[in-house]
């Protein structure tokens, strides 16, 4: 993720409150999809409470796709893109949308790397422009790269290395529940790796991921469908596809044996522990449900995880809940829900295990009744709307969804999904997912804690 920190545009001028469709208790959002003759699909959501427009364009590539020996490439590649073209130096990106009043960012994920745009509607066209521009090529130089590279590198410093705990529920936690290389490398990459990165490599990537049959432009806001697909195909027709490399097999079954790993944290001052189950495939009948028992049991101080263990024994000090890098909803592959809590030095691991343990028991033996069962779908139904009610995260979930799903008209599926799930579904999933066999367990200690006790001095002789 690029670390901006640039120009809001008026908090009014990007939220939609009154977009909401006549259905006081469903939104439905306006998708209209269209295939260029390139292969670039096009998504755009028009809503006119604003005259603004949000642009996310998303490369079906990322951490999982990446080449072998080029741990943290795609991650790399994302922060090239932003070093300029032939045509528009370094900085002019930056420059013509900050500008503009609008603001941009971009990220990568185990499945697609995003860049994303708001700005207003009369900015949109010089930012369609730019988005076409690097899509054909990149000013690929060494000293843009040296300087990526160095970059990148610092991230990590400051971001893993340097931190108590380095990232150890999301990078860790993937590297040991996993079996495939693909799902289970360090996405940041090792310092090695990016330093063997070579100008081919990095043109190799681009002509092979970044061409406009592996992407989706997603806008929503102040345009119409018929004004999105004439401005597609007026600044990203004209570009040739290319050949993609086909995926590899990256799929896994549930894991079959309890992994359990104790780790020495140096910086850290309490434990912690990370929890990882596989969940469901994406698109699966328990997909749904899974998000449902996630948020009982882990999202909030109301889960029931928080009150057992926090609140309740007060054996944790807080406690997190993580879909990988993502979402419940945002994945094409294998990931992980994954419970995260710093505890108290007095408690342990097992204990709190056996909290977790003796919660997801009552679920999978007795089921939800109906008021949680109906506060936990109204939580994840108001995450779930919140999350498109600015332009710029509408379009980048309706490109998201598109790439990942094939189809963005999901996005006015899922809340149905979830209003759907019965208790019987929520008890199923437990059973099925949340066991110990499926489970990855890190116990994440401060160094002093697995020191070993120093030696008893020797008596002294007389």
């Amino acid at each position: 993720m690029r670390l901006r920190h640039l120009a809001l545009l008026l908090a009014g001028l990007t939220t939609t409150s009154a977009a909401f469709a006549a259905d006081a208790d469903r939104w439905t959002l306006p998708v209209a999809v269209k295939k260029l003759d390139n292969g670039l699909t096009v998504v755009v959501s028009e809503d006119h409470t604003s005259p603004t427009v949000g642009v996310s364009v998303v490369y079906h590539v990322g951490m999982r796709l990446e080449p072998k020996n080029r741990t943290g490439f795609a991650h790399l590649f994302e922060h090239l893109m932003f070093e300029g073209t032939p045509n528009a130096k370094e900085g002019v990106f930056d420059r013509v949308i900050t500008g503009g009043g609008g603001r941009n960012n971009g990220s990568t994920r185990a499945d697609f790397t995003n860049y994303i745009e708001v700005a207003p509607a009369s900015a949109l066209e010089p930012i369609l422009w730019l988005e076409a521009d690097r899509m054909k090529t990149l000013d690929f130089n060494p000293t843009t790269l040296k300087n990526q590279q160095d970059v990148v590198k610092e991230e990590i410093r400051v971001n893993v290395k340097n931190q108590p705990y380095g990232g150890f529920m999301w990078i860790d936690i993937g590297q040991q529940a996993f079996q495939k290389w693909e799902n289970n490398h360090d996405g940041y990459g090792s310092f090695q790796d990016l330093e063997n990165a070579s100008l081919e490599d990095v043109a190799a990537f681009h002509r092979d991921y970044y061409g406009p049959n592996n992407a989706v432009l997603g806008l929503a806001g102040d345009i119409t469908p018929e004004q999105g697909f004439a401005l597609a195909q007026k600044y990203f027709g004209e570009i040739p596809a290319r050949k993609t490399p086909a995926a590899p097999d990256y799929r896994e079954g549930l894991n079959t044996q309890e992994k359990r790993i104790v780790q020495s944290d140096a910086l850290a001052q309490v434990p912690a522990i990370a929890v990882g189950w596989k969940m469901p495939d994406r698109g699966s009948k328990d997909q749904a449900p899974m998000a449902v028992l996630g948020a009982l049991l882990a999202d909030g101080d109301a889960s029931r995880f928080y009150q057992g263990t926090v609140k309740g024994r007060e054996l944790a000090l807080n406690m997190e809940l993580l879909y990988g890098l993502t979402s419940e909803w945002e994945y094409d592959g294998p990931t992980l829900f994954v419970v995260n809590a710093l505890y108290k030095p007095t408690s342990s691991a097992d204990a709190l295990l056996k909290a977790f343990d003796e919660e997801i028991a009552k679920v999978a033996d007795q089921g939800v009744d109906d008021a949680a069962l109906k506060r936990v779908k109204t939580q994840l139904l108001a995450n779930w709307y919140n999350g498109l009610e600015t332009f710029i995260d509408r379009a980048d979930a309706l490109a998201k969804l598109q790439t990942l799903w094939g189809d963005a008209r999901v996005v006015n599926q899922i809340p149905g999904w979830i209003e759907g799930v019965t208790s019987a579904d929520v008890q199923r999933v437990a059973k099925t997912y949340l066991t110990p066999a499926n489970r990855t367990v890190i116990d994440r200690k401060p160094a002093a804690m697995l020191a070993p006790a120093a030696a008893p001095a020797a008596a002294k002789k007389n």
